[in-house]
């Protein structure tokens, strides 16, 4: 089984009670919301990989206001030709704030629409779980950086 480590960072920018939020295709092809953000580029520190990520994918510059903790996940997928690949995901969530820039889409990415959502409305969004984990890493601001669910 192929392995494939994917180390990310993200920003979790809340602002008037609404949430920052980038769409795109799943899985299936249907539309899902994320944090904006994404994969690091080699050499790159997670940090500017935060700040590059959310420009590219909603227009706004951000300033990191700190490091809320750590995601990861860890699934076999489908990979190309039927083989099936042993996927882990390490993703950095920071907590960002708006300093400049205007809310636009991202053209020719890996997301086509930006918007900010109410923090009411997230619960109903067809969305992946790492928006819920960066809520709870903003909510709880866990001194361990990492998320406590319900149930555990």
């Amino acid at each position: 089984m192929r392995k494939n480590l994917r180390v990310a960072a993200y920003a979790v920018c809340v602002r008037d009670g609404r949430l920052l939020l980038a769409r795109m295709p799943g899985v299936d092809g249907t539309p899902e919301w994320t944090l904006p953000g994404g994969g690091m580029e080699h050499g790159e520190d997670p940090y500017d990989t935060a700040l590059r990520e959310v420009e590219e994918e909603t227009g706004y510059r951000i300033e990191l206001v700190g490091l809320l903790g750590v995601d990861s996940i860890r699934r076999s997928l489908r990979g190309r030709f039927g083989r099936t690949v042993d996927h882990h995901g390490v993703r950095l969530v920071y907590e960002g704030r708006v300093v400049g820039g205007e809310l636009r889409n991202e053209v020719g990415g890996s997301t086509d629409l930006a918007a900010w959502q109410d923090l009411t409305a997230v619960p109903g969004l067809r969305r992946i779980g790492l928006v819920d984990a960066g809520l709870a890493l903003w909510r709880q601001r866990p001194e361990a950086g990492r998320p406590a669910f319900p149930g555990e």
